[in-house]
């Protein structure tokens, strides 16, 4: 069965809506808590297209089939949750005819290919904010969310209008008065970006030879192991899925505590430290 993404858009307006109902299906069967949840970062379109002589458009849709491959790869790989950074909010500043083709990307991607994810058990969740989108685009969010909440194989986050401060924020707003507690917050802040389940983020991608997070899944990623690669996004393959899931699974994870076997002492020339 031929595999593939699902996608989707954004526009202007105001401040990150905190509805705990929007694109939320308490009744979807729950995702698999075995696997990992894998963050992308998805850099390089640009850069990779200007290196062959072609326009930021071009490297736009050459990233579009690699979320093809990543999505196909990822949930044949072991991942539960796959979280995509596919616009930020600080991307309203690119130039408007690459925000243009970018939102009509979005909204071609998620009506076309959602009906590919359905017979793979992928469930779709389109993360960000929502009164930005123009409304017919909202529509299809509602509509492939909708569409999808029976999935059980792999939840697909796709940020969109993205903003980890603004989410941290706005959850805060919600709980302020609740005296919530670091799960009580996690659930909140699931819900003000309409991300479904509230789950740490195990490993953080980001592809195009950058080293930072920009803003992206800052709360979840606490203690996430963070992977970067100089390999553009249009070139990321199941491959490189691969080796960053291998590189992962040979990091000791400790989260603030200790080793249960404490490594040996370091040596300079052989001989102990002091």
């Amino acid at each position: 069965m031929e595999w593939t993404g699902c996608v989707a858009p954004a526009k202007k307006g105001s401040a990150m809506s905190p509805s705990a109902q929007d694109g939320v299906h308490p009744g979807s069967p729950p995702i698999s808590r075995n696997g990992l949840h894998v963050a992308i970062i998805m850099d390089g379109n640009g850069r990779w297209a200007h290196a062959r002589g072609k326009s930021r458009t071009f490297g736009h849709r050459a990233g579009a089939q690699a979320v093809r491959r990543t999505v196909k790869a990822a949930a044949r790989q072991g991942v539960s949750v796959l979280s995509l950074h596919a616009f930020s909010a600080d991307n309203w500043g690119r130039p408007r005819e690459e925000v243009d083709t970018l939102l009509a990307l979005f909204e071609k991607y998620l009506r076309v290919e959602m009906r590919r994810c359905l017979g793979n058990g992928i469930r779709l969740r389109v993360i960000g904010r929502r009164d930005r989108l123009p409304g017919s685009l909202q529509l299809e969010v509602a509509r492939a969310e909708a569409r999808s909440a029976g999935g059980t194989r792999m939840l697909l986050r796709i940020a969109v209008d993205y903003s980890a401060r603004d989410a941290i924020l706005a959850a805060a707003r919600e709980r302020r008065e609740a005296g919530a507690g670091r799960e009580d917050f996690a659930e909140a802040l699931a819900r003000v970006i309409h991300g479904g389940e509230a789950r740490d983020v195990d490993l953080l991608i980001r592809t195009g030879g950058e080293r930072r997070l920009s803003d992206f899944l800052l709360w979840e990623s606490a203690y996430a192991e963070l992977y970067f690669t100089d390999r553009a996004w249009p070139d990321f393959d199941g491959d490189d899925l691969a080796a960053a899931l291998a590189w992962f699974r040979g990091r000791e994870r400790r989260f603030g505590g200790l080793l249960k076997t404490p490594p040996p002492f370091e040596t300079v020339a052989g001989k102990p430290l002091p």
